[in-house]
């Protein structure tokens, strides 16, 4: 089968196609997927590029979407034709986060192979159902953006009708984010660097729009926007240097849904205004299978659909994460086969 992995020394002009072996036919508790789609991720990119080194000849992407070919035997949760999508982290089922699930040794296109391939074959954990009625490459996008919008508003931000949220930019999560916030009944505050993207963020539901270049000090525009109140939430994906701002933003007693480095590792925090305000400022990563099921099952309810910006052939993928590293993409960048 096909499969793009990437050599030593990592980065994007050391991708390869190689013609790996047939995964062959599932055992016990265990499923073959024929993969169509994969979603591009700030994570993916890490290891593609070799700031998170992995195996020499590792098979990347986490997200993964396809259609089952084969069941083995005990498998009672799918059936062949059945549409599916993968999970971030496959050992993680339910329940609180362990030890485990603090590295990546079992991330696929990470600790493990990943889905830029033809065919794999899992257990049947690695997987959920698919929504109803989505392509592979909508669905390749739930994985990890999707799924941590999700975790950040619904599981830890226990998001309700009224409350206001701040999202940081045009990409997956943030996007993801947006829509599921307006689908809650929620106010939105997006920021943009820039300005050819208002329209379209105003088509989705944004309330609010700053754009963060003309407005270095948006923390202040955000509470001038809210009466000096600040949001309920903030879905924080720049990191380091926009932390501040965000927590500069928050209400008294708001949350922070800290799960982006996009500015970098290291910063200074405001620690007096962060405990001054009592805010709750939650680091996450992706979330577990029990969370994906319900997020699916959400997505069966409403109406919302995944912007994709654009998407290319299998054989392409490194130039997809060039497209991704400039940044000017808008919701999911995919890649199809």
């Amino acid at each position: 089968m096909k499969a793009i992995v990437v050599r030593t020394p990592a980065g994007l002009d050391n991708l390869a196609m190689k013609e790996l072996p047939d995964p062959g036919q599932p055992k016990a508790g265990q499923i073959r997927v024929a993969l169509h789609a994969t979603s591009l991720n700030y994570h993916d990119f890490l290891v593609a590029n070799g700031a998170m080194p992995t195996e020499d000849g590792r098979v990347l992407m986490s997200d993964g979407a396809g259609v089952i070919e084969a069941i083995g035997e005990g498998v009672t949760e799918f059936k062949v034709g059945d549409h599916v999508v993968s999970c971030f982290f496959p050992q993680w089922s339910d329940g609180l986060p362990f030890d485990a699930v603090a590295n990546f040794h079992d991330t696929p296109g990470d600790g493990i192979d990943g889905y830029a391939a033809e065919y794999a074959v899992r257990a049947t954990t690695a997987f959920t159902h698919a929504p109803r009625g989505w392509s592979h490459a909508e669905a390749a996008t739930i994985t990890t953006a999707g799924l941590t919008a999700w975790r950040a508003l619904v599981v830890n931000g226990q998001i309700k009708a009224g409350d206001s949220v701040l999202v940081l930019g045009t990409g997956g999560v943030s996007i993801a984010a947006l829509q599921i916030a307006k689908s809650m009944g929620a106010s939105v505050i997006a920021t943009t660097g820039s300005d050819d993207k208002f329209e379209r963020l105003r088509e989705l539901g944004a309330d609010h729009i700053i754009n963060y270049r003309n407005t270095p000090d948006w923390g202040d525009h955000v509470l001038a926007l809210t009466a000096g109140r600040g949001v309920d939430h903030v879905v924080e994906v720049g990191g380091a240097g926009t932390l501040a701002q965000s927590i500069r933003a928050v209400k008294v007693g708001g949350h922070i849904a800290l799960i982006g480095v996009l500015t970098g590792f290291n910063g200074d925090i405001p620690t007096t205004e962060l405990m001054s305000k009592q805010v709750r400022l939650q680091g996450l990563i992706v979330g577990n299978r029990r969370q994906q099921q319900e997020y699916v099952a959400a997505l069966d309810q409403t109406s919302i659909r995944p912007v994709i910006h654009g998407s290319l052939p299998l054989e392409q993928l490194a130039d997809a994460f060039r497209q991704q590293e400039r940044g000017e993409h808008f919701g999911k960048l995919v890649v199809e086969w």
